[in-house]
C-alpha cells in the first residue's frame, strides 16, 4: 500500500499588452495578459503540474505539448478536468493543494476564494482542501518589475 504523495509545480509566463488576463481561470482586469501556447494560466498550470507528479504522470508538457496546435489557446480549466480525470485513472486522489501565485499587479486578495472554487471544481475536490496565496517580488526580477506573473504550487494526493 503506497502512503500519500506529493508533487510541486512552478511555472512562469511573461506579460504582454494586449491579452486578457487570465489566471486561476478568472479573467482578471489588467492591462497585460499572460503569453503561452495555451491561455497562460500560470496558476492552473502549476497545479497541474503539482498534481501530475505526484501522481506520477509526468508534467503539463508530457500531457499536453507545446507543439501540438490542438493546444493552442486552450482553456486551462479544460485541461485541469482532463489532469483531475488522469489523476483518478491512475487510482490517486488529490487530498491537498498549496498554491503561492507571485505578482506585482493585479491584486489577488480578492479573487482567492473565487480561485479556490476554480481549481476545487475543476479537480473535483472541496475547497477546504485548496488554499491560493498571492505574493509580490518587492520590485525584484521579471515578476517584480512587473514583466511576469509566477505560480508555485505543492499537491497532495492519496490511493
Amino acid at each position: 500500500m503506497m502512503g500519500p504523495r506529493v508533487g510541486f509545480g512552478y511555472d512562469i509566463h511573461r506579460l504582454a499588452p494586449d491579452r486578457r488576463l487570465v489566471l486561476g481561470g478568472l479573467v482578471l482586469d489588467h492591462p497585460s495578459g499572460l503569453v503561452g501556447h495555451s491561455d497562460g494560466d500560470v496558476l492552473l498550470h502549476a497545479v497541474m503540474d503539482a498534481v501530475l507528479g505526484a501522481a506520477g504522470l509526468g508534467d503539463l508538457g508530457t500531457q499536453f505539448p507545446s507543439d501540438d496546435p490542438a493546444y493552442a489557446s486552450a482553456d486551462s480549466q479544460v485541461l485541469l478536468r482532463r489532469v483531475a480525470d488522469l489523476v483518478r485513472e491512475a487510482g490517486f486522489r488529490v487530498t491537498s493543494i498549496d498554491a503561492t501565485v507571485v505578482a506585482e499587479a493585479p491584486r489577488l486578495g480578492p479573487h482567492a476564494v473565487a480561485m479556490r472554487g476554480v481549481i476545487a471544481a475543476g479537480l473535483g475536490v472541496d475547497p477546504a482542501v485548496v488554499s491560493v496565496k498571492s505574493k509580490s517580488n518587492d520590485g525584484i526580477g521579471q515578476v517584480g518589475a512587473g514583466e511576469a506573473i509566477a505560480a508555485m504550487v505543492v499537491a497532495l494526493v492519496s490511493r
